[in-house]
């Protein structure tokens, strides 16, 4: 059954890709390309010269040109005081490598040179999520491997012929001359002149950092991660580990290996998840100056996907209008980014959406959740999110037994098993194969909100037409609940027990990390009390049914599925704008999340054509109800 959605992931790709971002352009441009340069002098000239004479005259070259690139994009940048010391700074590496230097004091030149730089022009050098090489490495095979090996030794199938090689990602003498930084900042940007090519349009900024720590981990001895210090996330990805060796020693450098290759997970609460949010915005807002809207609306909805929604469901528990108004400002931003105002008015939103996100950080407190809340947040997101299934589901099933079709009913069983297994092989999929991001959660969220729309609006016209006994006893007559029935009937529970269950498993992940392990207990009391909960609740809904006339039985039915219809057309489109595919435009309504309104024209169009094909329909049915009459 997981295979048509892993075509879906496949048909979603182009989408996906499109919604990629990179951090060169929300800084001063050519600064990042600047530093990458350094970094790539600093590690491949040290083996071209060896006691004041070259040998490898190719690389040689290659170091030469790259310092000519290199001169240029510094007198390039923008006019600063410190620019004219780095301008100066080029030149003396220029003339080292020229006079044939010493690599490591070559090496050492660029290393202060490019740490210079990066103040001067603020370049971050340090992921805003620590980063996961468990993420990296399904990344690593799809994207690497070809070239450089499956084991990083240069010895890829299409390595043959390719001049230069690719690199031997083993070789730890050259990568101890990288920081981490560097690494992705090459994923980044590529390497000129050779087959290396840039993965920005097709890996975003959290994938690179992911995969730069797995590349780092083919020099590293995971055992000798364990440390009473551990190193803090930004000297991981600024430093070198021949930096590390020179100040500290052999042991403090051999750490430093594993823990870059496998940042400790100390900080991934609300506090990071949010300034997360609000420095990608800053990204966002320097590439729209710079004239790149495109990848300014992409950071805009990285930011919003990657940080602010998952923390969206514990703020929703602590204050409810909080989160809608932070929500508002941070689609309010996106949207002036689309329509393409004036810089100052984008200025604006971005400055109350950033007000919003400080409020949000601040009623979350910092990297975990208190017990009470992550008790209560475990038990609203599967209440919450239980809640719409079970309706679904009781409907279907006690309809099925009131009427005598308890062949139906093992068709239903199979349905919603069938999506818990799905379930659990998407969280699988997420944790240890694929990379589902935030778009890929909300694009797949909504598509499958739309089709249950569709299908539950279908049960429920299909019941209304059905309510009296002698219609029911006329379809009992023509087909019973024939093969294509019972599959309908299963394939409506498997949705919509699917979507719930895609959230729940994507809310839970999020809120495990929250908690921390302190709040672990809290999470699974809270979940454990809502599944209690939610099998009363279908207990009393089946019990109270099936003592309910037919015709009742049947519009009652009828109503609550055209409704959750309404509800789920609206829950769609919210989440397709929340991915980026179309944008907002609010409008003078008011909210209410429980039954997916919200004060936007596109999700209100879609509430206004369910609730028009409901009107259609039951009329139609009402008409055919008369003519039968009459007859």
């Amino acid at each position: 059954m997981t295979a048509p959605f892993r075509f879906l992931a496949w048909l979603m790709l182009p989408v996906l890709m499109s919604c990629s971002f990179n951090l060169w352009a929300a800084t001063a441009e050519g600064a990042p390309q600047a530093l990458h340069l350094l970094d790539y002098i600093g590690a491949d000239y040290p083996p071209t010269v060896e006691a004041g004479k070259v040998v490898d005259d190719s690389e040689y070259r290659e170091q030469v040109e790259f310092l000519g690139v290199l001169q240029g994009l510094v007198a390039q940048l923008p006019e600063k005081p410190e620019r004219a010391e780095l301008i100066k700074g080029v030149d003396e590496l220029l003339a080292a490598v020229t006079a044939h230097a010493d690599g490591a004091t070559v090496a050492r030149q660029a290393r202060q040179l490019g740490a210079k730089l990066a103040v001067a022009y603020e370049v971050s050098q340090a992921p805003a999520i620590t980063p996961d090489p468990t993420r990296g490495a399904p990344l690593y095979a799809q994207h690497c491997s070809v070239c450089h090996g499956t084991a990083g030794a240069g010895d890829g199938p299409a390595a043959m012929g390719m001049t230069p090689p690719p690199a031997n990602l083993r070789d730890a003498t050259r990568l101890d001359r990288l920081s981490l930084y560097a690494i992705y900042n090459t994923l980044g940007l590529g390497v000129e002149g050779t087959d290396m090519p840039s993965f920005s349009d097709q890996l975003d900024d959290r994938q690179r950092w992911d995969l730069a720590t797995y590349i780092a981990g083919f020099t590293a001895d995971p055992a000798a991660a364990k440390s009473e210090q551990p190193f803090n996330l930004a000297d991981l990805a600024r430093q070198t580990p021949n930096e590390v060796l020179a100040a500290d020693g052999p042991a403090a450098a051999a750490t430093f290996r594993a823990q870059r290759a496998q940042p400790p997970q100390v900080k991934r609460g609300p506090a990071q998840l949010l300034d997360y949010t609000s420095a990608t915005l800053d990204k966002s807002l320097a590439a729209f100056r710079n004239g790149d809207h495109e990848q300014a609306y992409d950071l805009s909805v990285a930011a919003y996907l990657e940080g602010f929604e998952l923390v969206e469901s514990s703020l929703d528990n602590v204050d409810a209008n909080v989160r809608k108004d932070t929500e508002k400002a941070l689609m309010a931003y996106r949207q002036s980014l689309q329509d393409g105002l004036p810089i100052e008015q984008v200025q604006q939103r971005l400055d109350v959406a950033k007000g919003k996100l400080g409020e949000s950080a601040g009623l979350l407190g910092g990297d975990g959740l208190s017990w009470s809340l992550s008790y209560i947040s475990g038990l609203l997101i599967l209440l919450r999110e239980g809640l719409e299934a079970i309706l679904v589901l009781a409907a279907i099933l006690a309809f099925l037994r009131n009427t005598g079709q308890q062949s139906a009913v093992r068709s239903v069983n199979v349905g919603w098993g069938l999506a818990l297994l799905a379930g659990l092989a998407t969280w699988a999929l997420a944790a240890y194969v694929i990379d589902v991001s935030g778009a890929q959660r909300e694009l797949l969220e909504g598509c499958t909100a739309l089709f249950a729309s569709v299908m539950v609006l279908w049960l429920g016209v299909w019941m209304h037409d059905r309510r009296h006994a002698a219609a029911w006893q006329d379809y009992i007559k023509s087909s019973l609940v024939g093969g294509g029935g019972r599959f309908g009937f299963a394939l409506l529970a498997f949705f919509s027990v699917y979507r719930e269950l895609f959230e729940v498993i994507l809310f839970y992940e999020t809120l495990w990390l929250q908690a921390g392990p302190a709040g672990h207990e809290a999470v699974l009391a809270g979940g454990a009390t809502a599944l209690v909960l939610l099998v009363g609740l279908a207990w009393v809904i089946l019990r109270g049914s099936a003592k309910l006339p037919l015709a009742l039985f049947f519009g009652i039915n009828a109503a609550l599925l055209c409704a959750l219809s309404v509800v789920f057309a609206g829950h769609g489109v919210k989440a397709l704008q929340e991915a980026g595919i179309f944008g907002t435009r609010p409008v003078a309504f008011f909210d209410f999340d429980w039954l997916g309104i919200h004060a936007d024209a596109y999700s209100l169009s879609a509430q206004a054509v369910a609730i028009l094909a409901i009107v259609v329909l039951y009329g139609r049915s009402r008409l055919a109800e008369k003519q039968r009459a009459a007859a």
